[in-house]
């Protein structure tokens, strides 16, 4: 049975309309990760919940050391959920530090995380200037049980071009796994041999359906996989007004003194001011949050919003999309 390298779906030649086709067997590729490294082109996949799963239990009953890796600028409300279906040891990765300001201290954010989970160790890196990557693979050869180690998160987390720079940095391999802006871009688990002691193993990434790229056109999937630095945006909110976060959200201030609100979110997104009386997105979803002193609030898959003082919010928003609020983070 030969896989696509890319995705790690298995080959075939008989339906075009399947995942895995390729027209010549002896191809490394899929046609879609053939057209994705390619020519750029995407296209969605479905797989459901329980495929994920089904992936997940089958490492658990490995042991081995697994990395969770987690988007930086989305940090699910609760990071624990994954040891409900994973036993081994697992070391939290906080990846795409590159887009954080430069100000953010990692020692912060480590110690905020550190407070409220217990993973065998937590680290943030970058894959696109290699921060952090020597670090990572000395602990990786710290805490393995085998030869392999497995790589799980969420879609669009940057598993896999986090694992291309790894093979580029560590050993002599040519080949590299499909990396596009598009949710569900690896498809089973990929084994990538670096040397004699150690063996990647990615998996396709799990999918929350509460994450707002699942409701975005494909126009968006380049925004929210910002490789630039945020530059965050500070607005000085009143009560009776608003933001309008591009055409996905609006915040309405409804009591509270006047406030700071921090955006971080990626630049592409404008972010405009308003009078509450306007109408602008009142027909989306609509739900209310009583802000205490120094929260952020969360849109998940946006990025979050920090807010210094106590209030009370409305958000219109797509009604799948999670929301929720925390402690500041930085």
């Amino acid at each position: 049975m030969k896989k696509c390298i890319g995705c790690g779906v298995k080959l075939q030649n008989e339906n075009i309309l399947n995942i895995g086709y390729t027209p010549n067997l002896d191809n490394d590729l899929c046609a879609r990760c053939f057209k994705v490294k390619n020519y750029g082109e995407t296209s969605n996949i479905s797989k459901s919940s329980e495929d994920y799963i089904g992936i997940l239990k089958s490492i658990s009953n490995t042991h081995d050391l697994v990395l969770y890796i987690v988007d930086i600028l989305n940090i699910n409300e609760d990071l624990n959920d994954i040891k409900e279906y994973l036993k081994n040891n697992i070391i939290l990765v906080l990846n795409k530090k590159d887009i954080l300001p430069r100000s953010v201290k990692d020692e912060k954010i480590i110690n905020y995380l550190k407070e409220k989970y217990d993973f065998l160790d937590i680290i943030i890196v970058s894959s696109l200037n290699n921060y952090n990557l020597d670090l990572l693979m000395s602990k990786i050869k710290k805490y393995k049980t085998s030869n392999n180690v497995y790589f799980v998160g969420e879609t669009n987390a940057g598993k896999s071009s986090l694992i291309n720079k790894i093979i580029g940095n560590y050993s002599d391999k040519t080949s590299s796994l499909t990396v596009s802006n598009m949710p569900e871009t690896t498809l089973d688990k990929i084994k990538i041999k670096l040397n004699d002691d150690l063996t990647i193993i990615d998996t396709p990434g799990i999918v929350d359906s509460m994450n707002i790229i699942n409701y975005l056109d494909k126009k968006y999937y380049k925004v929210l996989n910002t490789k630039k630095e945020i530059k965050p945006k500070t607005f000085q909110i009143s009560k009776n007004q608003s933001l309008l976060i591009g055409d996905l959200l609006r915040i309405d201030y409804i009591e509270g003194d006047r406030n700071s609100f921090t955006l971080y979110i990626p630049n592409g997104i404008k972010v405009k001011k308003i009078n509450s009386k306007h109408d602008y997105l009142k027909e989306l979803s609509y739900k209310e949050y009583e802000l205490r002193f120094h929260e952020d609030l969360v849109i998940y898959g946006l990025g979050f919003i920090k807010i210094v003082l106590n209030g009370k919010i409305g958000i219109y928003l797509n009604k799948d999309v999670k929301t929720f609020l925390r402690k500041n983070l930085i």
